[in-house]
């Protein structure tokens, strides 16, 4: 790096002349330098990140199978303002920025490519308001889904969406892959809960979109378009919420089946009469996965596993989950039990959520995340095991069985690169079951680099037409971004 008078310096030096006025700037040698420059002009030292020992660590998000490419800085603003001047930089100097929140996602959405400024808002992490009487929050992107929710609820309210990695995802990344979770049954997933957000656009521009009332049809839904956008339309800088009252504790049905495919039909007869606060299925892969992992006296002979709740209030929520028992036993369940201790409960969805960390110990894994109507669940199930046959991979399914949203995921022996050829065979296999069944190739992760195949096929060419045009709209130099989720864009 150096300036047009041939010093070579250092980004620290850079900085230092930036912010000596006798010096000024005098223009950078490169585009990465320029906005380097322009990074350290608005943004501390230890917020600008260029040393290539760390650069490794924010390369990626937690998917398998991958590509990434290699950034020349990683910043992290605390602002909004400071994102503005960041992007107006970057939109100058035609640099590709990816943003990225907590690096959770599991479809290579927030992975970095060639030549690219990671643009992290994972030091964004302030709650900016709670409105108690109207119902919603306010709050920065970096913050944890969990670190929300436990805000919110020391002040008697509740974020309804819970994906399983909640613990360690962030609001932001949730709104930019239109995470879902255990609780969407009933309550929807991230789009059901903003209200609005404000986005700094592509050529570092600010608006507020969306409104503050529940109700709302002023112009199209822009924030709606962004929510699920992965990152290509904007960067969200402050998200608007919706909360809920704090719902009574559950009531928590559970069955145990011989056959996936009786599972699958208990989910579908229970979905046509009944909304449970939650629906969970594992598969028997799964159900031995985890009680090898961490032994919770699960069942591993079992075909699948069924859990239900219900958080209907008072004597609501025994009726039911005593009526999901009934459809349990109907479709020819082994056990079907209401759990009247909640610490097994609790387990028991522990145990639904442990599955992926279970897998990751297993050898090298690849997450599916495909979705299909709900009654076409049971012959998707079967048919995810016949893929397994077929292409001699080991498949262990699992997911939110009320919105027929399963995670198929493969497991193969580490560094075996022959199984890991066949896993990706079998991992679009499933990706074309889904729309062949009338369904999609993401229910809630995203498209990412890993299924821009499968979304292009999934569209129709006017679909894909509209999807270009909106990106160039929002996006004209296309630096948002670039390669991830829009098709041939």
């Amino acid at each position: 790096m150096g300036y047009v008078d041939d010093r070579d310096l250092c980004h620290e030096c850079i900085v230092a002349d930036l912010r000596d006025p006798r010096l000024g700037y005098r223009g950078a040698v490169t585009p990465e330098d320029a906005v380097l420059a322009a990074c350290g002009a608005v943004l501390a030292d230890i917020d600008i990140v260029t040393d290539p020992d760390r650069l490794p660590t924010y390369q990626r998000d937690r998917s398998t199978g991958s590509e990434a490419g290699e950034p020349f800085a990683v910043v992290f603003p605390r602002s909004t303002e400071q994102v503005s001047a960041v992007m107006r930089a970057a939109y100058e100097h035609r640099v590709p920025v990816v943003p990225r929140g907590a690096g959770s996602g599991l479809s290579g959405g927030s992975n970095a490519i060639d030549g690219s400024l990671i643009v992290c808002v994972e030091k964004m992490r302030d709650v900016l308001s709670v409105d108690l009487g109207n119902g919603y929050v306010e709050t920065q992107p970096g913050i944890y889904n969990t670190e929300l929710r436990d805000h919110v609820g020391r002040k008697g309210l509740w974020y309804a969406p819970d994906p399983a990695s909640k613990d360690f995802c962030s609001i932001g990344g949730n709104v930019n892959t239109n995470a879902g979770g255990l609780c969407c049954v009933k309550y929807g997933v991230t789009r059901d809960a903003v209200l609005g957000l404000e986005v700094v656009m592509a050529d570092g521009r600010v608006t507020r979109l969306g409104r503050r009332t529940i109700k709302g049809v002023a112009g199209y839904d822009l924030a709606g378009m962004v929510v699920g956008s992965e990152g290509t339309l904007g960067i969200v800088t402050m998200a608007r919420l919706r909360l809920r009252p704090i719902p009574p504790p559950p009531t928590t049905a559970v069955a145990v089946f011989s056959d996936i495919g009786a599972a699958g039909r208990a989910v579908s007869q229970i979905m046509q009469s009944l909304t449970p606060s939650m629906l969970e299925i594992m598969d028997s892969a799964s159900i031995a996965a985890v009680e090898s992992y961490r032994a919770m006296g699960l069942d591993a002979s079992a075909g699948a596993l069924v859990i239900a709740q219900s958080d209907a209030p008072d004597a609501a929520g025994v009726v039911e989950a005593d009526a999901i028992l009934r459809i349990f036993e109907e479709c020819d369940a082994v056990e079907a039990y209401r759990s009247e201790d909640p610490e097994q409960a609790e387990m028991l969805v522990g145990a639904r959520r442990m599955v992926i960390p279970a897998l990751e110990t297993m050898g090298d894994w690849l997450l599916d995340d495909i979705a299909v109507p709900r009654d076409r669940l049971a012959e998707a199930m079967v048919r995810i095991q016949d893929i397994a046959a077929n292409f001699d991979v080991d498949i262990y399914t699992f997911g939110h069985a009320g919105d027929g949203n399963l995670h198929p995921t493969i497991v193969t022996p580490r560094g075996d690169e022959t199984a890991a050829a066949r896993a990706f065979e079998a991992f679009n296999a499933m990706l074309d079951l889904a729309v062949e069944l009338g369904g999609t190739c993401t229910g809630e992760h995203g498209v990412g680099l890993l299924k821009r195949r499968a979304l292009e096929e999934e569209l129709d060419d006017v679909a894909i037409d509209l999807h270009a045009r909106i990106k160039e709209a929002w996006d004209p130099r296309g630096i948002l971004n670039p390669g991830k989720a829009v098709p041939r864009w």
